[in-house]
């Protein structure tokens, strides 16, 4: 793991980092390592009793005073400072945590884009956008069905996400500047649907995509 935590970051968060405003950028990646960080518990589990051991760690500090937080932990320690309530952010535990599920169904997919979408709502206000909280957990809602149906592999459980996905609004996320690394990835998702749903970066025109959104927000 690096020491800069930008750099452990999927390709992708880091593009969309790049856009974000200088007063947002902290606490925006912040979000990503975390999001990145229960993602790892779930790619890298060898038992599932220790993935949800892990997940339930990352869920008890959430809930916790951080003044109550063990040292050592740099994301932690990232956490600590993130400006808004931190007790918000635990709904993304729950959302990762659904994936543990034997079969991936209606339910448990809901509960994954709906956890991930209450983090965005977290930190659209916790960086003075309360007024943007539904239309961010909109657009992440959409962001994080094309996400699942690009990390699940052939099959149908991979089918009834694109289905799902496929029937979301998908309109033009219209989002204040300290939220386009969100509009970005967005952005980046709904191209890749209407393209099969394959990757976020397939090639120069999403970083072209990318670079469009980031510097005028759709």
């Amino acid at each position: 793991m690096s020491t800069d935590p930008v750099e452990d970051l999927p390709l992708a968060h880091r593009l969309a980092l790049a856009y974000a405003p200088a007063a947002a950028r902290g606490a925006t990646l912040t979000l990503l390592a975390l999001d990145d960080r229960l993602a790892a518990i779930l790619r890298q589990r060898t038992e599932t009793i220790l993935a949800q051991i892990k997940l339930a760690w990352w869920r008890d500090r959430l809930n916790e005073d951080a003044a109550d937080w063990p040292l050592g932990e740099p994301l932690l320690a990232r956490l600590a400072d993130w400006p808004g309530d931190k007790r918000r952010l635990v709904a993304l535990v729950y959302g990762w945590e659904a994936l543990m599920a034997e079969h991936l169904d209606h339910s448990s997919t809901q509960e994954f884009v709906r956890g991930r979408a209450a983090a965005w709502g977290a930190l659209s206000s916790a960086l003075g956008a309360s007024s943007a909280v539904p239309e961010a957990e909109r657009a992440a809602c959409e962001w994080a069905m094309a996400d699942l149906v690009m990390n699940l592999g052939e099959g149908d459980e991979r089918e009834r996400a694109l289905g799902l996905a496929r029937s979301l609004s998908w309109r033009v996320a219209r989002l204040p500047r300290a939220l386009r690394p969100l509009a970005v990835l967005h952005g980046l998702a709904r191209r890749a649907l209407a393209r099969g749903g394959s990757e976020l970066l397939d090639g120069p025109g999403a970083s072209l995509a990318a670079l469009r959104i980031g510097v005028y927000g759709r």
